[in-house]
């Protein structure tokens, strides 16, 4: 459910959406979890952000970036110091937007493991969403290890069901293999009703995920590795204070909703 203002979003326009747009509303309206905002730029601004990650999953998974455990990690040296933990630190006078991009354009030059891969994908997310000076401002000595990320890249992980386009689950594997440890589980964005991107997987519905993890079981395990209840996703409210330029909310999405909700809302 979306609520704007205290009032009910009932119905999606029928114009003025990309389908993208209409996909990311569907989920949240769709959802047994009530989403609230003071505004139609609010709403705007977490479609927006929740789209930058599904677009930063897409151009991960067609970058050639590699899979790999910590112990085998790699990294572009021009931007980043691999660390003896397999973490990359950004090195000095390097801006962080360039070493995030980085990743996305030189792929190749890069292996790392899934969690690490989504903090990259929502730091993207986020650069795409404000402007450069203010993300090189917040995100000085970037340092990416597994879930380790900058306080400002503020995450919220809780139990629930409600998975939306643009969060990240997590798909557990209780009986993994000790000898193959990565595959205890896969950290997924959702992209679309039953659609995921995650590191060493690759864009798959949650049928094969399971498949996948299946297969690196500890021999004769009957226990199927599973959707765990849990979901991750970005502060919203908090990424729309960062940019010094502030944001532009996409006027058709936010024309749409205004003429669909009509006079039961102040719309800024």
């Amino acid at each position: 459910m979306i609520e704007i203002a205290g009032k009910p979003l009932q119905t999606l326009p029928s114009h003025g959406l990309s389908q993208a747009e209409r996909a990311i509303l569907t989920s949240l309206l769709e959802s047994d979890a009530t989403y609230r905002y003071q505004s139609v730029d609010e709403l705007s601004f977490e479609v927006a952000l929740r789209l930058h990650t599904v677009e930063a999953s897409i151009a991960m998974f067609h970058s050639g970036a590699s899979f790999e455990s910590f112990q085998q990690s790699y990294c572009n040296p021009r931007f980043w110091q691999r660390m003896p933990n397999g973490a990359f630190q950004l090195k000095p006078s390097v801006r962080p937007s360039d070493a995030i991009n980085d990743i996305f354009l030189n792929g190749r030059a890069y292996g790392f493991e899934c969690a690490t891969a989504i903090i990259i994908l929502f730091y993207k997310a986020v650069l795409d969403s404000i402007d450069r000076p203010s993300f090189d401002r917040l995100f000085q000595g970037l340092y990416l290890y597994s879930w380790e990320h900058d306080e400002d890249l503020q995450l919220v992980t809780r139990k629930g069901t409600d998975y939306c386009i643009g969060d990240c689950v997590y798909f557990n594997n209780p009986d993994f293999a000790p000898y193959n440890s990565v595959w205890r589980g896969e950290n997924a964005i959702k992209l679309d009703r039953d659609l995921y991107f995650g590191h060493g997987i690759g864009i798959q519905p949650s049928a094969e995920i399971i498949r996948i993890l299946n297969e690196q079981r500890i021999p004769g395990s009957q226990t199927s590795a599973y959707l765990l209840d849990q979901v991750t996703r970005l502060n919203f409210k908090l990424v729309r204070t960062f940019s010094a330029t502030g944001y532009t909310p996409r006027t058709g999405l936010v024309d749409a909703i205004v003429v669909e909700m009509g006079d039961r809302i102040d719309f800024y």
